[in-house]
């Protein structure tokens, strides 16, 4: 019998996992969890909340969501590195 493909929706991802292939940053914005994409795995287009532009398909960026949520895929960010360095310095821009 084939094997059925089960959906993790609804379950709460514990922090503490979450760690282990994140990093914990503290900076005036709060605490995140940051998560370096290498360009090999960056499969998708996103676009940077920082700039503003998008951020094509293999290019390495990071992705950042709070250190309070747990794990909630509606609060990651896909950032620029270079926005996400710099995000202290300038406000996000508007979504088009």
């Amino acid at each position: 019998m084939p094997r059925r493909n089960r959906s993790d929706r609804g379950r709460p991802v514990e922090l503490g996992a979450a760690t282990g292939w994140a990093r914990a940053e503290s900076a005036p914005d709060g605490e995140w969890l940051v998560r370096s994409v290498p360009g090999s795995q960056a499969t998708k287009v996103y676009r940077c909340p920082g700039c503003d532009h998008e951020i094509p398909a293999g290019v390495a960026h990071v992705v950042a969501w709070p250190a309070d949520d747990t794990g909630s895929v509606a609060d990651r960010r896909h950032w620029h590195r270079a926005c996400w360095q710099a995000r202290a310095r300038r406000r996000p821009t508007r979504r088009r």
